[in-house]
């Protein structure tokens, strides 16, 4: 389809990683394996809230909603960069290349709100313990979820449709394993200074405020545990914090290095690292990290475990 001197690109196509067929064989493994476990793992962590009364509880109910935001992450970017390695033309449509981007970061967007909304929680928790159950309530849970996703909705879509409305006119080659913000805007026969300000200040309003809340929450936190008397009762509370400050440390890590710059044409090879990282690595760790960190998800997990065999005792006794 052309429009004056411009052929307007229909399809896009994803440069992965050079491989031969044996290598793509064995990349497609390794990754699909990991892939498997997140998406096995973050929804054993959702199921198992939902069923054992001991985990409904705010803290257990904004992990569920992460847990959803990391399958469905995972499930936009994953599987397309799966299908590469094992295919001569890794090409995607447009429709299908905005699609991906926008479901993907609409997700990660929502993520660091809620990394946000959990630190509140922990501080609510730890500072005034004895209002906790008056304060977060089920009604202000659920409004802070929704809030979560519409604050992401909100954040991504104003950059989404000035990208959409661009005339890409080629070449229609991204460097990536996703269709990214980064590279798609540079297929752009437009001047798009102002779209890559726009994701900048948005990157930066995301993270910068998401991440200082967190801050002033741990800080909050850290300050009253160490008033605790007793050495037992410091070590229970930071137990308490543990796990989601590991996992908030690596996702802001992760991804204020690789989105907070107004040029991002420069580390285009860089960002295939970081998004391997952020998207295959981070999503895998993190049902180990809340899971086996976690006694009363792993008492949960056991008590699951002990039904589902003394079921199947039932049936085979039948």
């Amino acid at each position: 389809m052309e429009r004056g001197n411009w052929i307007l690109v229909t399809e896009i196509i994803l440069v992965e990683i050079p491989t031969t067929r044996a290598l793509g064989g064995l990349l497609f493994f390794i990754f699909s394996l990991a892939y498997l476990v997140t998406v096995l793992g973050n929804s054993l962590i959702i199921m198992l809230i939902l069923m054992d009364y001991r985990l409904h509880s705010p803290m257990y109910f904004f992990l569920r909603n992460l847990s959803f935001c990391e399958v469905l992450t995972t499930t936009r970017a994953v599987p397309k960069m799966l299908a590469g390695f094992l295919s001569d033309r890794k090409n995607i449509s447009f429709g299908g290349c905005f699609t991906q981007s926008y479901f993907y970061f609409l997700s990660g967007c929502t993520e660091f709100i809620l990394f946000a909304v959990m630190s509140y929680d922990r501080y609510v928790a730890i500072c005034s313990s004895l209002q906790y159950p008056t304060i977060m309530t089920s009604s202000l849970c659920v409004r802070l979820v929704i809030l979560s996703w519409v604050g992401g909705f909100l954040l991504i879509l104003p950059s989404t449709v000035l990208k959409v409305g661009l005339p890409y006119c080629g070449p229609n080659v991204i460097d990536h394993f996703f269709s990214d913000s980064a590279p798609l805007l540079h297929l752009a026969c437009a001047d798009i200074h102002i779209i890559e300000l726009l994701d900048f200040l948005s990157s930066l309003v995301l993270l910068i405020s998401s991440l200082s809340l967190t801050v002033v929450c741990y800080v909050c936190v850290i300050s009253t545990i160490l008033k605790i008397p007793s050495g037992q009762g410091q070590r229970k509370a930071f137990a308490m914090c543990a796990s989601h400050f590991i996992v908030v440390s690596m996702g802001y890590g992760i991804s204020i290095f690789v989105y907070v710059h107004l040029s991002q044409k420069s580390s285009l090879h860089l960002n295939k690292i970081f998004f391997i990282l952020s998207s295959v690595l981070t999503p895998l760790l993190k049902p180990f990290i809340f899971g086996l960190r976690n006694e009363t998800m792993k008492d949960a997990l056991k008590d699951s475990l002990a039904k589902d065999r003394n079921f199947l005792k039932g049936m085979r006794s039948k």
